[in-house]
């Protein structure tokens, strides 16, 4: 994704945002209905979006059970002191494994958080066990097993919710 140049969307740009959000697959006609631009006017929108680094590339929601990759784990990984020097090369291999979705880099007791799928939890144990843990950059890993994954971005109406208070 290009990099972002912190200016903030206008309320029109947001809507273009949320709409994609919700659906990345619709038709630029179906937004500009959606949004209340002409079709012209939300493409260079949805162009200037994406060159501000506001807007990446659209993804698909995959059902990985039904390509034969039922089970899905996040695995916590913590490094050892002395490769913590190192973090973005790691990050960087282990973007690259084969069942890797995601991978979150963070701050705490846990450095990165592992989205993996596999077909069964055999593939998972020799994942963890022979991709994860044997790398001499580890310190530990903890696996939990994701039964289910329930999207949220429908809970709230807009950016504007989720900048408002809590509670």
């Amino acid at each position: 994704m290009a990099q972002a140049q912190n200016r903030r969307a206008d309320p029109v740009d947001e809507r273009i945002l949320w709409e994609l959000r919700r659906d990345a697959s619709q038709t630029n006609a179906a937004l500009a209905a959606r949004v209340g631009l002409s079709p012209s006017a939300t493409h260079a929108r949805v162009r200037a979006l994406r060159e501000s680094g506001a807007l990446g590339s659209a993804h698909a929601d995959v059902d990985f059970a039904a390509l034969g990759l039922p089970l899905q784990a996040i695995v916590a990984v913590k490094l050892r002191a002395q490769a913590r020097p190192a973090i973005k090369t790691y990050a960087e291999k282990v973007s690259r494994l084969p069942n890797v979705l995601n991978l979150f880099f963070l701050g705490g007791q846990t450095d990165f958080l592992i989205h993996v799928v596999t077909t069964s939890p055999e593939q998972l144990r020799d994942f963890v066990a022979t991709r994860l843990s044997m790398d001499p950059a580890v310190a530990s890993t903890e696996t939990q097993i994701v039964f289910d994954w329930v999207r949220t971005s429908a809970r709230a109406a807009g950016f504007d919710d989720m900048r408002g208070p809590i509670g």
